[in-house]
């Protein structure tokens, strides 16, 4: 069985920084697609950024020009580092992948952006 364990969030004052890291474990067959995803207090899920074995990647728009999305393929694991924060980044943060087809999350971080 394949998991995922984030690591990383904390609190941090609005315009600082912080590095997201999620590592997945067990019997690794191939995993494609990785993310991060979000969940702001009552609201729904939403997608942060993704990245594909290849290395493309893809963000929200609210985030373009601050958080980026890296993997590295030999320990599978991927990272988000996430700049210039902002209140409104203030969610927990799910790591994602799709290994042997199959979806996997994390269990989440919490991410607080607050002075």
């Amino acid at each position: 069985q394949v998991q995922l364990v984030e690591s990383g969030g904390g609190l941090v004052q609005p315009g600082g920084s912080l590095r997201l890291s999620c590592a997945a474990s067990g019997r690794i067959l191939s995993i494609n697609e990785m993310a991060w995803y979000r969940q702001p207090p009552g609201k729904q899920r939403e997608l942060v950024a993704d990245i594909t074995s290849g290395g493309y990647t893809h963000y929200r728009d609210s985030v373009k020009g601050r958080f980026a999305i890296s993997r590295d393929n030999a320990k599978n694991t991927v990272y988000l580092q996430m700049n210039t924060l902002k209140p409104e980044d203030t969610a927990v943060y799910f790591c994602y992948a799709i290994h042997a087809g199959i979806i996997i999350w994390g269990q989440g971080t919490q991410v607080t952006v607050s002075s």
